[in-house]
């Protein structure tokens, strides 16, 4: 999977009064760090970036694709929700031929993998990508590709009818699982078909309410794998429309997401290429053929905005990374910030995610996490990740979501292969080890502010509660001394990272005054008063 770096950026940065003592190497916040404005906290709780990318064959046994294998899931609850690579004809093997549980294709039953993830408290982000065997039978052999766009061959591919066979499959997963119980029945279609004695038999439903939120496909914007799998924002947004709502109802009943259930989240295809630029030509295409509404907002055919992005060295090599980089050093928090500032404009403001970014543990790939110190690159890899969380948090973006929970191969040389969360046995790396105890401990604190940059002091608000977050932003193994105005607090505890818990190592201690004086590293601390 290849990506593109977007090109360095400027901005402002915002300041905070700080004394530094350079001969202790302390610094200490002068300015009132202990006033919390509620009205600035983050709308969203941190467990929000918290989220990895999964299949489904992440749940079960490979003996028995029907069945929950219930220490795999164990592993998977450690993170906030999933993001569920789902293939077309995993769904629809054959045109018109719906099945979900069990699917006809792979037999994984899809009823109980999202039922389970509700009851679990789990959000499922079903991205529905790719293209089915049937469909790519109308290409011409040797142009047959699975990522091909969405459409048969020689269709007029700015056109949203094109698209109305992926858009009839999306109404159909909306109608069984979102929220809406009133769906004409009519309209349900699944395949009753039993293959052999014992095989259950597939049953038409309707809102089950186990998805809130559906993406159209998978880095539509993918030039690498050439004219045939590449649309431009102009294509996809008319792809887009399609699978939103039917273009507005235009392409007849049981075609749209929104169309099955008006409730239901449309999540825009991540961009491979984080540029806004793509998006605002989405959102030009939407006022030239959606309209607008009689609010005077522009008729989108999404509700949130999604690219992907992986920090490393790219922005300083033309593109080329060689190597993965600190978040805070990269240019990820540039670009989050681009996006952030380009969705308020867009009809008051819409949300923004990630849905993929992270950190290889390979010794050769160019997203690589380093080794730093006595740190091995898989603890590199918890301290960067987790940081690229709170840096999302930070930032203002709505959601993020790690790529991916395990690896393609650990030996592999290319990117992204070894950016896994869990161990080939599904126990869990430091890095799910990071992501369960943080949210444990914080995953219901929103974000309030930053006190402090170097090191970064992060304050996080739950019912007058606060949480104190410190990291030293860089990748070279460096520690400071830093001096933490509690107020009144005459005890703080202090909560330490541990590979292999589920809990964070936690000590109480006094303050003086109400300074506690914390040594900080690049593995963020967390700091309770009493």
């Amino acid at each position: 999977m290849k990506k593109c770096h977007f090109r360095k950026l400027s901005f402002a940065a915002a300041f905070v009064t700080v004394t530094l003592f350079s001969n202790c190497n302390k610094a200490v916040i002068t300015s009132p760090e202990n006033t919390v404005d509620n009205s600035l906290l983050s709308d969203e709780p941190f467990k929000a970036y918290l989220g990895v990318n999964a299949f489904e064959w992440n749940f079960t046994s490979d003996a028995n694709h029907g069945q929950i294998e219930e220490s795999r899931f164990q592993t998977i609850k450690s993170f906030t929700g999933i993001r569920h690579y789902l293939d077309w004809q995993r769904i629809e093997n054959k045109e018109g031929s719906f099945t979900y549980s069990p699917s006809h294709w792979g037999d994984w039953d899809y009823d109980q993998i999202y039922q389970r993830m509700k009851d679990a408290g789990k959000y499922v982000l079903l991205d529905l990508k790719g293209c089915p065997d049937w469909l790519l039978a109308s290409y011409p052999i040797g142009k047959r590709d699975a990522e091909n766009v969405p459409a048969p061959y020689g269709l007029d591919r700015a056109v949203p009818a094109s698209y109305i066979k992926q858009a009839r499959a999306a109404f159909q997963l909306a109608a069984r699982y979102g929220s809406n119980k009133d769906v004409d029945k009519g309209l349900l279609l699944a395949d009753p078909t039993v293959r052999w004695r014992d095989d259950p038999q597939n049953m038409p439903k309707a809102g089950l309410g186990l998805i809130t939120y559906m993406e159209c496909d998978n880095e539509r914007d993918k030039w690498w794998k050439g004219p045939l799998a590449q649309q431009s924002a102009e294509e996809y947004a008319a792809n887009l429309s399609a699978f939103y709502d039917g273009h507005k109802g235009t392409l007849g009943k049981g075609i749209g997401v929104k169309t099955a259930d008006p409730n239901m989240i449309v999540v825009m295809g991540g961009l491979a290429d984080p540029n806004p630029e793509f998006v605002r030509k989405m959102v030009q295409w939407c006022k030239t053929n959606r309209g607008m509404k009689a609010n005077g907002q522009i008729d989108l055919c999404f509700d949130v905005i999604n690219y992907h992005q992986y920090s490393n060295d790219g922005f300083q090599n033309y593109g080329n990374p060689t190597a993965g980089m600190a978040p805070e050093l990269s240019d990820l928090g540039k670009v989050a910030t681009l996006f952030k500032e380009f969705a308020k404009s867009v009809n008051g403001g819409i949300p923004v995610w990630v849905t993929e970014t992270g950190f290889d543990v390979g010794e050769h790939t160019s997203q690589r996490a380093l080794k730093i110190g006595d740190k091995s690159a898989l603890v590199t890899q918890a301290d960067w990740n987790l940081r690229t969380a709170l840096l999302y948090a930070r930032t203002g973006l709505t959601k993020c979501i790690f790529y991916m929970l395990e690896n393609v191969d650990v030996n592999s040389w290319t990117q992204y292969t070894s950016s896994g969360f869990i161990n080939p046995d599904y126990s869990k790396r430091p890095s799910a080890d990071y992501i369960l105890q943080t949210n444990r401990l914080m995953g219901d604190y929103h974000f309030s502010s930053t006190l402090n940059k170097d090191p970064l002091v992060d304050v996080y608000l739950l019912d007058g509660k606060k949480t104190y977050v410190l990291t030293i932003p860089d990748q070279v193994g460096r520690t400071k001394s830093y001096d933490l105005d509690l107020g009144q607090s005459k005890e703080a505890i202090i909560y330490t990272l541990a590979i292999g818990k589920d809990e964070m190592d936690h000590k109480t201690v006094s303050t003086k005054n109400g300074l506690l004086q914390i040594q900080v590293t690049e593995t963020p601390v967390f700091v309770q008063p009493k």
